[in-house]
């Protein structure tokens, strides 16, 4: 049964390289198509495209801006707490910020501030949305997110 099974294994690989060979024959004796065999190269009159986007379109990188911000509404829980304000008291309706330096602050809708040390960057790009809008100051972008 081991010999039937090994002569024809050996059948049919003799028969793939019988194939093979006319098929590389075949194409070796064919004529090159006309649009391979004329083509011609391009005109140096045609300047490239760039592919770089003119600078008006460009998003600017995380380096360049200050820190991303996005609206928290719901309470924050940590570590399975709570957060609350250390002023105010309050647990929702946050302003998270992910700064350049990849550390996290918080905003209570009073305008209290706070470093949040068990947050870091990697936490705010899983939680937050793509960016909708550029701001050029703080101001502009609490107003746009209703603070």
């Amino acid at each position: 049964m081991f010999f039937r099974r090994a002569r024809a294994n050996r059948a049919f690989r003799e028969a793939q390289r019988a194939g093979y060979a006319l098929l590389q024959q075949m194409h070796a004796e064919w004529p090159l198509p006309d649009h391979i065999a004329g083509a011609v190269a391009p005109a140096a009159s045609q300047a490239p495209v760039p592919d770089v986007l003119p600078p008006d379109l460009r998003v600017p990188s995380r380096q360049e801006l200050a820190g991303l911000m996005m609206r928290w509404e719901q309470p924050l829980v940590i570590d399975g707490e709570i957060r609350t304000c250390h002023e105010c008291g309050v647990y929702r309706d946050w302003i998270v910020f992910c700064m350049r330096d990849d550390s996290v602050w918080l905003r209570c809708r009073a305008g209290h501030e706070a470093r949040e040390p068990r947050l870091d960057a990697a936490w705010y790009n899983r939680n937050s949305s793509p960016v909708d809008q550029w701001h050029p100051t703080l101001e502009d972008g609490l107003r746009h997110l209703g603070h």
